[in-house]
């Protein structure tokens, strides 16, 4: 079965995360930063995590899984020492019809954890389907090598031109569109490579 890729939004949406460990943690910082409304059920948690709970950024409860912690929530994320704990929120998430993801189970998941590229907005995600992680991670340390830094800035500094080229009501689409992917070539990107080398004039 292929998988359906997407990039969601998570701004306003009630996740959870049971489970507060180191690798409960990445998880949990990816949930953070994009803006979920985050629950987090754990009797412990590391140090970074309390210190999330402590600034707001998420909700820690400090008791063992219910069942009741699913109501109302988009999707979770488990990551415990406990495969009867992980069977039993996978089949509570299913009867409720909460998305679920548990770390390192891949019959276990209705959505895997991609491996990715991050340059500002771009981002580039490799998915093996649960089958490799490993060559998904081979992957990336590629392409962020293809991918450098400068990506971020030169996303940036097309988001702009494209903006200025929306506001203009003298471009008809196609000349808008036929500028806008003249903006993206690999003689563009070295331009700009070579104009943000030069040396600022006072």
């Amino acid at each position: 079965m292929h998988l359906f890729p997407m990039f969601l939004k998570l701004g306003d949406r009630h996740c959870l995360v049971v489970g507060a460990g180191s690798i409960a943690e990445s998880k949990i910082e990816g949930l953070v930063d994009a803006g979920a409304k985050l629950q987090v059920v754990a009797p412990e948690a590391t140090e970074k995590i309390r210190e999330w709970a402590h600034s707001g950024k998420l909700h820690w409860h400090q008791h063992l899984f219910q069942p009741s912690d699913l109501d109302g929530m988009f999707l979770v994320v488990a990551s415990t020492n406990s495969t009867p704990l992980h069977e039993q929120i996978f089949a509570e998430a299913k009867k409720r019809h909460v998305l679920c993801n548990i770390v390192d189970v891949p019959h276990l998941c209705d959505f895997y954890y991609p491996a990715v590229v991050r340059r500002g907005s771009l981002q580039i995600a490799i998915s093996t389907s649960g089958e490799s992680p490993a060559l998904a991670q081979r992957l990336r340390k590629d392409l962020e090598v293809q991918f450098g830094p400068v990506y971020e800035q030169w996303l940036q500094h097309l988001g702009q031109i494209r903006e200025a080229l929306q506001a203009d009501q003298s471009l008809d689409p196609e000349s808008r569109k036929r500028q806008l992917h003249d903006l993206v070539t690999p003689e563009s990107l070295a331009t700009f490579l070579a104009q943000s080398r030069r040396p600022q004039r006072k």
